[in-house]
C-alpha cells in the first residue's frame, strides 16, 4: 500500500508545506495587485466594480468575489472560470491588475486534485486514507519493539551507515510527526469524504446543519447583476456589520452563496447566506451564533488542517510536519529496496549451501 501511493503522498507533502505560507507569500510578491496606495474614501459598492468589470471583460462570467474590508486599501478580486482574476482599486472601482492563476493555485491545485480533475482528487483521497493506515500501524509497529529502548529510539544515530540512518531518520521523525500527520490528514479527509464529516457529528453528539430555510420572497423586479450583488452585500454588511473578509460565489448546483469572516480566536466565526441565483432572493442562512458543536468542528477544520490556527508557530508545525511527510516514503522505499536486496541475497546463499 505504500509502495502505491508513496508518489502521491510526497506530492502532497511538498504542495502542502509551500501552500501553509500562500498568505505570505502573496502579501510579499503580489503586492501590486493586492493594494493600492491608502486614500480617506469609503468603499466604493460592488456595482461601480461590476460594471467594470463587464466593460473589461464582457464575455467573462464571474464566478468568486472577494473583499477583504479588514484591509480597506485592499484590491476587490473578481475570479472568472478560466483560472484568471481582476483586481479593482476598492476607491474609484478602476482595474488594477488582470492575469491568469499564479503558481500558488497551481500548488493548490496539485495539492487537491494533482491537476486531473476528479479523477485526481478520488486518487489523492485514498492516498491519503492509506497514508493514515500507514501512520497507525507504524507506530503499532514503533512500540513494541523501541519502548524498551526509548531513549535510543527518539534520536538518530548521524554517526552510523547510511542504512542505519536512513532506518532512523523513517522511524524517528515519523514517530516525531506522527501526532501532527493524523490531524492534517484527518481534517483533509473531512473535506474530501461526508462519511468523516458524519463521523465528526457523531461523536459531537450534534448534527452538522446546512443552514437555516428562509421564506423565499418573490419579486417582480429582477436587478441587473451589479445591482443585486451590490444590494446582497450592502444589505448584508448593514445587518451583520463588523465582517473582516466576504466572498460572493455561483455553487455547482446553481445556488449564489455570500460568506462572511468576522474577527475569531478558535473556530471560524462565519456567516453563510444561500441566495437564488436567477432572483437574488434569499433560501437560506447559517449564522455562527448558532453553530452547535458539530458545526464548530466544521468551522476550525481549515484553520486546523493548514496550521492557522495557532498562528505563525502552527503554520510551521504543519510546513515541518508536511516536508517530514514527504520523506516518509523516500525513506520507507529505501529501507523496502535495501530488506529486498537482502532477501535475495539470503536465498541465492541458501540456494548455495543446499546445492
Amino acid at each position: 500500500m505504500g509502495l502505491g501511493t508513496g508518489l502521491i503522498v510526497f506530492i502532497i507533502g511538498i504542495t502542502g508545506c509551500l501552500y501553509v505560507f500562500e498568505e505570505e507569500i502573496r502579501a510579499l510578491t503580489q503586492k501590486d495587485r493586492l493594494y493600492v496606495p491608502v486614500q480617506n474614501k469609503p468603499f466604493l459598492g460592488l456595482e461601480k466594480i461590476i460594471r467594470t468589470f463587464e466593460q473589461v471583460a464582457p464575455d467573462e462570467k464571474i464566478t468568486v468575489i472577494r473583499i477583504k474590508e479588514k484591509q480597506p486599501n485592499a484590491t476587490v478580486q473578481l475570479s472568472v472560470k478560466k483560472d484568471k482574476a481582476y483586481y479593482f482599486n476598492p476607491y474609484d472601482g478602476s482595474l488594477v491588475y488582470k492575469g491568469g492563476a499564479d503558481w500558488l493555485s497551481t500548488v493548490e491545485e496539485i495539492h487537491t486534485s494533482l491537476l486531473m480533475g476528479e479523477t485526481g482528487k478520488f486518487i489523492q483521497r485514498w492516498s491519503v486514507v492509506v497514508f493514515v493506515i500507514m501512520l497507525i500501524t507504524g507506530l503499532v509497529l514503533w512500540f513494541p519493539r523501541q519502548i524498551r529502548l526509548l531513549k535510543q529510539a527518539l534520536t538518530v544515530k548521524w554517526k552510523g551507515s547510511f542504512k542505519r540512518v536512513n532506518y532512523d531518520l523513517h522511524n524517528v521523525l515519523g514517530f516525531y510527526a506522527s501526532g501532527v500527520l493524523l490531524i492534517i490528514a484527518l481534517t483533509g479527509l473531512f473535506f474530501a469524504f461526508k462519511e468523516v464529516k458524519t463521523a465528526a457529528a457523531f461523536l459531537t453528539g450534534t448534527k452538522l446543519k446546512d443552514g437555516e430555510k428562509q421564506t423565499l420572497v418573490k419579486s417582480d423586479v429582477i436587478d441587473s447583476l451589479p445591482v443585486r450583488y451590490d444590494k446582497l452585500y450592502q444589505d448584508l454588511s448593514i445587518k451583520y456589520p463588523g465582517a473582516e473578509a466576504t466572498s460572493i460565489s455561483i455553487r455547482k448546483n446553481g445556488e449564489l452563496r455570500l460568506r462572511m469572516i468576522y474577527p475569531y480566536k478558535w473556530a471560524r466565526n462565519q456567516n453563510t447566506f444561500y441566495f437564488d441565483s436567477a432572483t437574488g432572493s434569499l433560501s437560506k442562512a447559517k449564522l455562527f451564533k448558532n453553530f452547535n458543536r458539530a458545526d464548530l468542528v466544521e468551522a476550525t477544520n481549515y484553520d486546523l488542517h493548514t496550521g492557522r490556527l495557532f498562528g505563525l508557530f502552527g503554520k510551521i508545525v504543519a510546513c515541518i510536519a508536511s516536508l517530514i511527510a514527504a520523506s516518509l516514503p523516500v525513506t520507507g522505499l529505501i529501507i523496502w529496496l535495501k530488506k529486498k536486496k537482502n532477501n535475495r541475497s539470503f536465498r541465492s546463499l541458501a540456494s548455495v549451501t543446499e546445492g
